[in-house]
């Protein structure tokens, strides 16, 4: 009896194996993708390019997690083997330090047939790590019906007209990091040369903002007249109906990149160097490029759509025009000067 009570086990067990077979080499095909992205509509160009991976992949998943947290690399730092993320954009200074840290991974340049499209200048920012993925300037917004007499120049924000209606963004951000270089650069200083941009800035009366995002809302308020800002976030308040306009003031606007990279201990790298190449392609640079996003396309051949043409440089002169902070001399100070902006600024 035992024998054949074994027997039927092993029969009724067999069949029930080969009917879960199925099931099983599914479950198995089933993949997840994990990718940092930018909160709100920012994140559409990525959703798209996700729909076209997932086309191409029968069983996988690509979950877009949108986040402009330094929580995020906190937790893959946390993360005990693989990473909880495969894939997250950095603009210039936390690149820098991503790189520092080791928690992103280096490209993998032969698994990218669309590398060569990347214009050379901005590869070489890359360092090895990622792809430019995008550019998004800095520029002077400003309510049209505030201020007759658009700004031309960094320095025409220091004109006594304007004295007091100026707001900035703390220096936490990359945005106010970068106005305070402005401050500098315009009057003799550097990255390396801040104290006179510290005298530039209380020279203003500024009115100051922890966020772009609070800056942007100080804008249509009309709490400020005029500030420097993302080209995305004046879009942004153009779109609602508001007067906000943005200029490009001479010597350049500021162009700060931002690179995709792929994070370091992930599972997925076949899938990263996927998503990489997608980044690269005309169609992704093209559609982000587009509105309501207006980021500048970081490869060669690529047109600007006529709606994103007072946000993002449209010619190769106004390319040629744009402004770069020296990132690697002033991002490691950031700790510090976050401290000496929340003093000056009482915020």
């Amino acid at each position: 009896m035992s024998q054949s009570i074994t027997r039927r086990t092993f029969v009724a067990a067999a069949s029930a194996a080969a009917f879960a077979a199925p099931s099983i080499a599914r479950s198995q095909q089933a993949r997840e993708f994990v990718v940092v992205t930018y909160p709100g509509r920012l994140s559409e160009p990525h959703r798209w390019l996700a729909d076209q991976m997932e086309a191409r992949h029968p069983g996988l998943r690509v979950r877009l997690v949108p986040s402009d947290s330094q929580d995020i690399v906190a937790q893959i730092k946390a993360g005990q083997g693989f990473s909880p993320f495969d894939a997250m954009p950095n603009d210039e200074p936390p690149h820098i330090t991503a790189m520092t840290e080791g928690y992103i991974a280096r490209r993998d340049d032969a698994k990218l047939k669309n590398l060569g499209n990347v214009f050379p200048e901005l590869l070489a920012k890359s360092q090895g790590f990622g792809v430019p993925a995008t550019y998004s300037l800095i520029g002077i917004a400003y309510n049209s019906q505030l201020i007759k007499d658009p700004p031309k120049s960094w320095a025409d924000l220091w004109r006594p007209d304007l004295r007091g209606k100026v707001g900035i963004a703390r220096t936490s951000s990359n945005l106010g990091l970068a106005t305070l270089a402005i401050a500098a650069k315009s009057f003799g200083g550097s990255e390396t040369a801040l104290e006179v941009g510290w005298e530039k800035l209380r020279a203003l009366e500024p009115k100051a903002a922890r966020s772009p995002a609070i800056l942007t809302q100080m804008l249509e308020r009309e709490e400020i007249a005029v500030a420097p800002l993302w080209n995305n976030n004046t879009a942004s308040a153009a779109e609602k109906g508001l007067p906000i306009r943005f200029a490009m003031p001479a010597p350049g606007a500021i162009a700060i990149l931002s690179f995709f990279s792929g994070i370091a201990r992930s599972q997925n790298p076949d899938l990263i160097a996927e998503w990489l190449d997608g980044i690269l392609t005309p169609e992704y640079q093209a559609r982000a490029a587009g509105a309501p996003y207006f980021f500048g396309p970081t490869i060669r051949g690529v047109t600007v759509p006529e709606a994103a043409r007072p946000y993002t440089p449209s010619t190769p002169a106004e390319v040629l025009a744009l402004q770069t902070i020296d990132w690697p001399k002033i991002a490691p100070q950031r700790g510090g000067l976050v401290e000496r902006f929340d003093r000056t600024f009482a915020i």
